[in-house]
This record gives structure tokens, sequence and C-alpha cells, in this order.
């Protein structure tokens, strides 16, 4: 059955994928060998709460973990839309394993963007490439939850080290991670609002557990809460503030990367359903079953969600070197809305895929089993809730320019 299930993503993700250039080609290819490991452990994965080892131990070896790195450091000069595909082929396996391997991605975008002329950042980007590091990212502390344009625990400065303690109330896959990037309060005196982005190796921190992680789905992303104490260099943290981080790069690879995630998923719950309808109509001497017309809705919006997707990557692909363009209203409000229109798409792309199955999709088992896909996209609405986003851009929304023509 394992395999069969590789098997099945290998073949699917070989169908869906466009003709890439040479360097993406080679890219999706060690994606897909990523993938097939991974869609055989995703049930185990799943049921048991843990984190995918076998999926990312694979992704180390095909050298998945530094692509977003330029060359001279050892990465791939690969781009946003690489990352995009990687995150998109697997979630198509296993939604845990795509979604560790995009929070990662946006830690890796934010160091290698955002270095400047750091040696330290720049050594830690060659140990990161070299080693195949695996980065868990920490912006969400407290009672603030998804605010992570605000931070509680300031760093704190003494004979150039500096110390941080911090109520992390999620770190997803924490004690996995061989590396970890967090948001912090410049110091003592600055504003909420005034932060530093640092980046911490492993023997600079301790985590000490604080918050279970046992939900409906995403499980074996293992986002437990911790409290989490550092002390390190001060030439960690990175030299850009963090708002600009935020704004360049935070925000748009996250909301990119997430949202290839959940495509995968969505994309794999249709391929299941379409598998389903054939052999039942096989099986009824061609004709149809009633719930084969959910199969056609569930392609429209996962047509209608790749579009989105594809469009923005492609457009912070090209914007991703001018600034101005990057924090003007109209591109943030676009870049955030993504990620509020691809969750709601994915979560009703795989319903109506679970319509097409019908029982057989409700059930946990058999191979048309869609259970875990549904809880998997049901987290996509409500990491960083759709609700907050919408209340936090409504007063943008009001002043920012609409776009007078299609293309533009």
């Amino acid at each position: 059955m394992a395999d069969d299930l590789g098997t099945e993503v290998t073949d699917r993700v070989d169908a869906m994928q466009p003709a890439p250039n040479e360097g993406a080609a080679d890219i999706a290819e060690r994606a897909r060998r990523v993938a097939f490991i991974a869609a055989q452990h995703a049930e185990e994965v799943d049921r048991e709460g843990r984190f995918p080892t076998e999926a990312i131990a694979a992704a180390k070896q095909e050298g998945l973990m530094g692509l977003l790195a330029p060359s001279a450091l050892g990465g791939a000069d690969a781009s946003h839309g690489d990352i995009v595909e990687v995150c998109f082929i697997l979630g198509q396996a296993c939604a845990s394993t795509a979604m560790i391997y995009a929070m990662h991605s946006v830690k890796v975008a934010c160091v290698v963007r955002h270095r400047q002329d750091s040696a330290w950042h720049e050594a830690f980007v060659r140990r990161l490439t070299a080693q195949q590091l695996l980065l868990a990212s920490s912006t969400t502390e407290g009672q603030a939850g998804g605010n992570v344009r605000s931070s509680a625990a300031p760093v704190v400065y003494a004979d150039g080290r500096i110390q941080l303690n911090r109520d992390a109330s999620v770190i997803s896959y924490g004690e996995s991670a061989d590396g970890l990037v967090t948001t912090a309060r410049r110091a003592a005196d600055a504003a909420a609002s005034d932060q530093v982005l640092l980046v911490l190796e492993k023997a600079d921190y301790t985590l000490a557990p604080t918050q279970t992680w046992e939900t409906l789905g995403m499980r074996g992303t293992a986002s437990r809460g911790f409290a989490l104490k550092a002390d390190a260099d001060q030439v960690q943290i990175l030299p850009q503030p963090y708002a600009r981080i935020h704004a360049e790069t935070m925000t748009p690879s996250a909301h990119l990367f997430w949202s290839a995630a959940w495509a995968g998923v969505a994309a794999g719950a249709v391929e299941r359903a379409r598998r389903f309808v054939r052999k039942a109509a096989r099986n009824a001497d061609g004709q149809m079953p009633p719930a084969a017309a959910y199969v056609s809705k569930a392609m429209v919006s996962l047509r209608a969600l790749r579009a989105l997707l594809a469009t923005m990557t492609g457009r912070y692909d090209a914007l991703k070197d001018n600034r101005e363009a990057l924090a003007a209203l109209e591109f943030q409000n676009a870049i955030t809305l993504l990620k509020v229109d691809v969750s709601e798409l994915a979560v009703e792309t795989v319903m109506s895929a679970l319509r097409a199955c019908g029982l057989s999709g409700y059930r946990n088992d058999n191979e048309s089993s869609l259970g875990r896909h549904l809880r998997d996209i049901l987290s996509a609405p409500i990491m960083i809730n759709n609700e907050r986003i919408l209340a936090n851009l409504s007063a943008t929304s009001l002043v920012a320019e609409l776009p007078q023509t299609i293309r533009n």
C-alpha cells in the first residue's frame, strides 16, 4: 500500500508539472523523489502525530534545504517559483512534510536576502547548504498569537553577547530543527513593533515544552509551545530591521510557500477523487456516478487556485529587487490576500473531492479516503486566521489604488 501511494504521487506529479527550464526540472525531479518517500509514511506521520523523519532526511539527501542560497554559497540560485513547485509536489504526498519545508524555506529566504554584508550570516548560509540544516521559526509569542509584528521579549545586550527569554507559543518542529530564526523586541526600551530577526544555532538555545500539539490535522508539524532561552553573539542579529524583512521577504515568502503546500494537498485530493470516479464508472459499464459532477467542481476550483498562485509567484519573482514596488499598498494587499484566497479555495476543493468520493472518501480504511486531506487543509484558513488578516487589511483596502487594467 505504501509503495502504491508513492507511485501514485510520482505519476500525478509527472502529469501536472509544466515544462520547466533545466535547473527547475532538476529541482522538481528531486522533489518528486522526496514526495515518493513522504507518501509512504504520510499515514503513519498523521496517525502518530510525529515529525516526518524519513521525508525530511530525503529532502536533505536531495540537497533541497539550501536551494534559495546563491551558488557562491553552495546553493542553487533558486527562485521563489522553484520553491513553490517543491512545496506543491510535497503537498500532494504529505501535508506536514510540505508545510515544514515551506516554513524552513521562508527562514532561508529571509537570511539569504537580508544578510547584507554580515560575515557571520554568510558563513551560516554556507554551513546550511553544506550540512543541509533545517531551520525552525519562532514568530508567535504569548498572548500576541499570530500578530508577528509585535514582540514582547526583548534582546538583552551584555559584553557583545545577547540573551533572549521568550514565551514561544508555537515553534513548529522545534525539537527536530538544526537551528532557529526568531523575532524579538530590539531592546528593553524599544516599542513592541521595533523588532529584529536573529539566527540561532542549535548550541545557542534551549527549549522547554509548555504546550502540546494534539490537533485535527498537520499533526506531523509538531507545532508545540516552548519557553525559549537563548545566549548568542550579537552579530547573529540580521543587520536589516525586521519591518523591512517582514514586508519584502517574510510575508511574501510565507504566503507563497504555504499556499503552494495547500494547493498540493488539494491536488492530491482531486486526483484521489478522479481515480475513484473512474473506477466507479468502469464498474458501472461506463455510466458516470451522480457524484461525478463534484470532480468537475473540484477541478474548476483547483484551476483557479493554481492560477492565483502562479500569478503572484511570477509577480514576486519579477519585483523582488524593487523595494518601492514591494512596499506599495497594492502589492502588500495582494500578497496578503493570496493567503486568504488560496486557503479558502483549497478547503472548497478538498470538500468537492470528498463529495465526489462519498462514503468511500469519508471512511479511513480504503485507498479513496480523504479524511487526512480534509483535516490537514482545514488548518489553512486558521493558520494566521483569515478573519484577523481581513480585519487588519480593512483600512488599507479603502485607500489602495484599484488596478485599471486586467494585466496590471
